[in-house]
């Protein structure tokens, strides 16, 4: 609705969007009314299998794009942002440039729904909600020509959060019935600490996520949930957001390289919209993506 939709504004502007012309969040209203992800933007020879269900509730579907002759395909899931209260895996941006670059290489890619705090979710829930859908992925992978063993999650903001989550602790997308995936990257999750982050002067909409309840924030803190299970994270942040997700993405990442595990965290002089918008554009960071992207799903 549209209270959802001012909430989800406040909220971009909050992690350093200017809301200007070129506002992540209105080219996501505007993408809502115009439309799905233009059928144009995709390589010759791609395809499109659009709401595919992985739950009964209609906001649990997913849509895959597939690459020309798809055999055995590498895939990248990639889970939306939207302040864990609004977004759609078919506005703008979400594939997007990313379709562009990676379905030549022979990549397929998962655009993922899941239930907003509004449908009575929260953003465990909602992560939940995520590994099942990786889950059905995984599980009907042969079906679509895709290597079920080759699989790198991706999300943006909200998204990164609950990507972030089930990398960092798998367990939790296992109880989920997912099998182990090769890698995360995370594209500028405001929300790293959140147990931190809520004790902490913070933006509104957190409060709408999160609530009060201390046992949801230790839940869906990375830096408490890191476990000896965790898959290789690159963490994406903007160096020009004001609330720092960069350094708090430092403290995740030495929490994982203390128990051997492979992290890194990548700076981008990018508002937190351009973030997901540049990737899949021909610039280092897609480059930098992409190597360790390659690294992971030899």
């Amino acid at each position: 609705g549209l209270r959802e939709r001012l909430e989800a504004r406040r909220a971009e502007r909050a992690q350093g969007e200017d809301g200007g012309s070129g506002g992540k969040l209105r080219d996501m209203l505007s993408a809502r009314t115009a439309g799905n992800e233009s059928a144009a933007a995709l390589p010759e020879g791609a395809r499109v299998l659009r709401d595919v269900a992985y739950g009964t509730h209609e906001k649990q579907k997913i849509d895959v794009y597939l690459p020309p002759d798809a055999k055995a395909a590498p895939v990248i899931f990639m889970v939306h942002g939207g302040a864990w209260i609004t977004g759609d895996k078919a506005n703008k941006g979400v594939v997007g440039s990313k379709g562009t670059y990676w379905l030549p290489k022979g990549y397929a890619m998962i655009s993922v729904n899941y239930r907003m705090v509004g449908d009575g979710a929260d953003p465990y829930t909602q992560a939940l909600d995520v590994a099942a859908a990786l889950a059905y992925v995984q599980q009907h992978a042969a079906e679509w020509g895709l290597d079920a063993t080759r699989i790198v999650t991706m999300g943006h903001s909200a998204g990164a959060h609950l990507v972030g989550l089930l990398a960092v602790n798998p367990d939790i997308a296992a109880g989920q019935g997912a099998k182990p995936w090769r890698a995360t990257v995370m594209l500028d999750s405001g929300a790293v600490d959140v147990v931190t982050l809520m004790k902490m002067p913070h933006a509104r909409f957190y409060d709408k996520a999160f609530g009060n309840d201390e046992t949801l924030w230790e839940k869906t803190s990375l830096t408490r949930q890191v476990s000896a299970g965790a898959v290789p994270l690159m963490i994406v942040c903007s160096s020009t957001r004001k609330d720092k997700p960069c350094a708090q993405g430092e403290v995740l990442a030495r929490k994982l390289q203390q128990m051997k595990k492979t992290a890194s965290v990548y700076p981008v002089e990018l508002g937190h919209g351009a973030v997901t918008a540049e990737l899949g554009k021909d610039n280092d960071y897609t480059r930098d993506v992409d190597a360790f992207i390659q690294s992971v799903i030899q």
